[in-house]
């Protein structure tokens, strides 16, 4: 077997998509005569500076010979949008199978996808184990390159993506997809497909809004499922699909650690204590502060997570929680969270029990009274306090959603979900 890994052909202002670098890949693979075992479709650490919005590198799985896909893949580079000085392409071709690739390797590409990797790092490690390597640029494209050539032996929790791409003369141009049917098929196969809509504002969350090749993704558990939404979808010609094997929804980004050994451009899940009531900031940000370990953490819920930040709102102090997300300038960008316990009483000033009016302090250390009735109480009293929020985990809406964000319907969680679909 032979695995070929790429990274970094596309742009944020000039399109092209990894992906679509990948599938043409592997048709010019199987034109030379092999085999493709499986497109792999790995998502790295969200919190890189140098990245387009989902951070892809892409595996190519085939029987073909090394030299010949080396010379293959040096051909698909040529199509990586190089004009843009941040695109800097690179791939790696490995002469084993996926799944025995050395542990090194391994070890690489699951610290690719939590931290932040050297390029002379992954560049070193190559060539130490051997693997041929091709770049463009400064070759930063082989750090994501290496990471999905040791991805399948890396990972065990797996998903599925169907994507479908457009003609060429269309790139760049407003995609033709009509949102019904979209939202009629995501409806019949979920919650085996999930993130295809975003259910409260109706909006096909698989459809792009970026100039890249791609028409629409469909997201799940099961591929012939994706497969199913994707054919039932009325759009433009489409000119060519691929469905890949994918990390994507499973959380395999966040390390679990207490607040004080958070740091920037890494993803956590971490639990502490709400300090004070969340508040909202201009633009429509929430922020909330936890407080546990010895150490505080802001944590926000941005304006494009909707009717999540009224969860966050809802937090008081004292309630107890567990939040995920990327980590930048000492900020914890809230992708999902459990409540753990929940404030349920609060101490009050106390009415008097014959006119039902607010006492006032009698003075220091002496209680309350009434002033009119002469009433008095010795001190504060218990009350209860009802709660918008139960027990249990709450998630942004999946137009909000990181690619590798688990979803609450995939399951698995430890405690009661609340999924917004």
């Amino acid at each position: 077997m032979t695995v070929v890994g790429l990274d970094d052909t596309d742009s944020r202002e000039r399109g092209m998509c990894t992906t679509y670098a990948a599938a043409t890949l592997a048709e010019s693979i199987r034109d030379a005569g092999g085999a493709i075992e499986r497109l792999l479709l790995v998502r790295l650490n969200p919190a890189v500076e140098h990245k387009t919005r989902g951070n892809a590198a892409l595996a190519v799985h085939t029987d073909l010979a090394p030299d010949t896909a080396l010379g293959l893949v040096e051909d698909t580079l040529d199509m990586a949008e190089t004009d843009d000085p941040r695109t800097n392409p690179g791939a790696v071709v490995a002469d084993c199978d996926p799944e025995d690739v050395p542990p090194q390797v391994a070890t690489f590409a699951r610290e690719t996808i939590q931290s932040i990797q050297d390029p002379m790092t992954a560049t070193t490690l190559a060539d130490v184990v051997g693997f041929a390597r091709c770049q463009r640029g400064n070759g930063r494209g082989l750090v994501g390159a290496l990471a999905a050539v040791g991805a399948w032996a890396a990972l065990s929790d797996w998903t599925y993506e169907h994507i479908a791409y457009r003609e060429r003369d269309r790139w760049g141009t407003e995609r033709s997809v009509d949102a019904e049917s979209v939202r009629a098929a995501a409806e019949e196969y979920y919650p085996d497909v999930w993130d295809t809509i975003d259910r409260e504002s109706g909006y096909p969350v698989c459809v792009p809004r970026t100039p890249c090749p791609i028409l629409y993704g469909i997201r799940g558990d099961d591929p012939d499922a994706c497969r199913a939404v994707a054919d039932a979808i009325d759009s433009e010609p489409i000119a060519r699909r691929a469905t890949f094997v994918t990390n994507q929804g499973t959380d395999v980004h966040l390390q679990d650690a207490t607040l004080d050994a958070v740091r920037d451009d890494s993803a956590y899940r971490v639990t502490g204590d709400v300090v004070a009531a969340p508040e909202t900031r201009e633009g429509g940000h929430v922020f909330v502060t936890l407080n546990g370990d010895g150490t505080t953490l802001d944590c926000a819920a941005f304006e494009p997570t909707k009717g999540f930040r009224d969860r966050i709102r809802s937090l008081r102090a004292g309630d107890r929680v567990t939040v995920c997300g990327e980590v930048s300038d000492g900020t914890l960008k809230l992708e999902k969270f459990a409540v753990r316990d929940l404030v349920r009483i609060k101490t009050v000033t106390p009415d008097c029990p014959d006119c039902g009016r607010s006492m006032k302090s009698a003075g220091r250390n002496q209680g309350y009274r009434c002033r009119d009735c002469g009433t008095s109480a010795d001190g504060k009293v218990e009350q209860s306090v009802e709660r918008d929020l139960e027990r249990g985990w709450y998630e942004v809406p999946p137009v909000a959603r990181r690619h590798i964000a688990k979803p609450l319907v995939r399951g698995g969680f430890d405690a009661p979900t609340h999924p917004s679909r």
